[in-house]
């Protein structure tokens, strides 16, 4: 099976991405919904959470307050490092166990969205790495519509790597300003390398 680790900038097209191969019968997950999955109620990531950043984190059923997490660890990367530290290696250990499972089904691809997969160096467990771009007016306006205010905005952009230097260290970029088709003709063009 070859393994692939598709990353890129915010709002650049993972999602979208991720949906097209689904879409073609390819498996694929995402670490932003295992981020989700390992925070529910119950979860010891949760518990550890609450121990680092305080019980406030937590509406009135339990459940983790994401933006309230969020306002204090994108601007503070003391507080940021803790919170990947407490998920970085479960979110690791979930895709793991999903990629094993595809190898053992002997699926001949299996994909990986990974925002930080520079950043948490992830790069050497893939066969390729694909980075999703887009200009960084396309992006802006795509967060915009999200809601994201321009101090949001900034400070999410600040936490990852600037999407030329992921363009740079990928083995495949996909432009994403363009149609859907172009995107997923853009994905089988690389998938037929292999």
């Amino acid at each position: 099976m070859k393994l692939f680790g598709i990353t890129g900038g915010i709002a650049m097209g993972k999602s979208t991405a991720g949906r097209l191969l689904s879409e073609r019968g390819h498996p694929v997950i995402d670490t932003d919904d295992i981020a989700r999955q390992i925070v529910e109620p119950g979860q010891p990531a949760l518990q550890e959470i609450v121990l680092a950043f305080g019980l406030s984190l937590l509406d009135a059923s339990g459940s983790l307050r994401r933006d309230e997490l969020a306002r204090i660890v994108f601007p503070d990367p003391n507080a940021r490092q803790t919170l990947e530290a407490i998920l970085h290696p479960r979110i690791r250990e979930v895709w793991h166990r999903e990629a094993a499972a595809w190898r053992l089904a002997g699926r001949p691809f299996g994909f990986v969205l990974i925002p930080l997969l520079f950043e948490t160096n992830a790069a050497p467990e893939f066969d390729a790495t694909i980075c999703l771009a887009c200009s960084e007016a396309t992006q802006h306006q795509r967060l915009l519509a999200r809601g994201w205010s321009p101090e949001h905005i900034g400070q999410r952009l600040a936490a990852q790597w600037p999407v030329q230097k992921k363009i740079e260290a990928s083995r495949f970029v996909v432009w994403t300003d363009t149609t859907l088709e172009a995107h997923a003709e853009q994905l089988a063009h690389i998938l037929a390398q292999f």
